[in-house]
């Protein structure tokens, strides 16, 4: 006798069994499931592309070669070079003289380079030099070791040596006032710190703060909008913009 030939599986037949089988794999514990017929596959080795494998390697020994393991006062990786594939490069300060500021990429190079920009146009153009970013960790300490990070700068050191203060005349101070507190406070100067050091600004917050990232996100959108910006002159005497900046410094100053 001959054997009945399958009849041909209908959809409604095969989206019934589709769902049988999806529903025994859900009941099963995940070691089960993988380990049953329908979900088990076959181990095989794989081996990254000798193209990647050179890659990671680079990177590892790039790694290993600048980051010292140390941080910074203000809790940021210190590198031990800068344009080193690294995390710190040179960059140029727009519509200044100054084109060889070592800071680190993204959000803290936004701000910095910001900050020095204002600086130039409010307080007093720069010139070659006069701004300084990373610096060689050796020798450095306390909030001056931020250098070494690259996520500070020294404006001007020439003219304000550290330990000494008074070095701004009231319109200038007013204006650097005004600047820190544009960025909300996550630049902090040093001539608020105990020890004091007028020709330093730096980050006043670490690299997971948010903050420093919706400050630098605001200022490339001013950077992108016709009067605004670096270089637009703002009145610093504003009631507004002075009660501001009155606030941040009351508050930095206790910090110090």
């Amino acid at each position: 006798m001959s054997a009945t030939p399958a009849s041909p599986l209908s959809r409604r037949g095969f989206l019934l069994r589709a769902a049988a089988v999806a529903t025994a794999a859900v009941a099963l514990p995940h070691s089960q499931a993988l380990a049953s017929p329908a979900y088990a596959v076959a181990p095989r080795d794989y081996t990254f592309p000798r193209a990647i494998r050179e890659g990671v390697a680079r990177a590892e020994a790039r790694n290993e070669r600048l980051l010292t393991g140390a941080r910074s006062a203000n809790g940021w990786a210190i590198e031990a070079a800068a344009d080193q594939g690294g995390s710190i490069a040179t960059r140029p300060v727009p519509g200044t003289p100054v084109t060889d500021l070592q800071v680190r990429l993204g959000a803290p190079e936004t701000v910095l380079v910001h900050l020095v920009r204002r600086f130039h146009y409010e307080i007093a153009e720069l010139q070659p030099g006069e701004a300084v970013g990373w610096t060689a960790p050796d020798g450095l300490r306390g909030p001056a070791r931020n250098l070494a990070s690259g996520t500070a700068v020294r404006v001007r050191p020439g003219h304000f040596p550290p330990g000494t203060k008074g070095g701004y005349f009231p319109l200038e101070l007013a204006v650097l006032r005004d600047i820190l507190a544009e960025l909300q406070g996550v630049v902090r100067w040093g001539g608020d710190d105990r020890a004091v050091d007028e020709a330093l600004f730096y980050l006043a917050v670490g690299p997971d703060d948010t903050r420093l990232a919706a400050v630098a996100e605001r200022l490339r959108t001013g950077q992108r909008t016709s009067g605004q910006g670096a270089g637009v002159l703002v009145d610093v005497h504003d009631k507004r913009r002075r009660s501001a900046a009155d606030a941040l410094a009351r508050r930095q100053r206790t910090e110090a």
